[in-house]
């Protein structure tokens, strides 16, 4: 039998404590807060377990809400306050981003093959037609 006890979940609750948690992860929570409170028991290891330095943690978290994949403007918003606070320079953070950006390039990798592929057969079509 279940137990009808709600579980612990001190990770997610930290997270809330720090106003690190994001809302959107209100829904996976409700249906499984067990799951949710191993993934941010996970991510707060790896977050706070002193091995970077609290800046470095910014930056990491900066880079991960502004990447092309994520592009989680609320995270971003945060975590540049926050490692402006702990003294990065606005240079930092904009290496950081300028950084990051680097994850779109891989639209242009792989389209610009994808065109002068397309190119080619559209030229070769047109001398067949000739």
């Amino acid at each position: 039998m279940r137990s009808t006890a709600p579980p612990s979940t001190p990770a997610c609750d930290h997270l809330r404590a720090l106003g690190e948690w994001n809302s959107a992860w209100d829904q996976l929570y409700d249906m499984d807060p067990v799951y949710t409170e191993r993934f941010m028991s996970m991510l707060s290891h790896a977050m706070y377990s002193g091995d970077l330095d609290p800046k470095t943690r910014e930056f990491i978290a900066i880079a991960i809400d502004a990447s092309c994949t994520h592009m989680y403007s609320p995270g971003v918003k945060r975590h540049v306050r926050k490692a402006l606070e702990l003294g990065a320079s606005p240079r930092e953070i904009l290496a950081v981003l300028e950084m990051v950006s680097v994850l779109g390039i891989h639209s242009v990798a792989l389209g610009v093959p994808i065109l002068a592929e397309e190119m080619q057969r559209a030229a070769d079509a047109s001398r067949k037609d000739v």
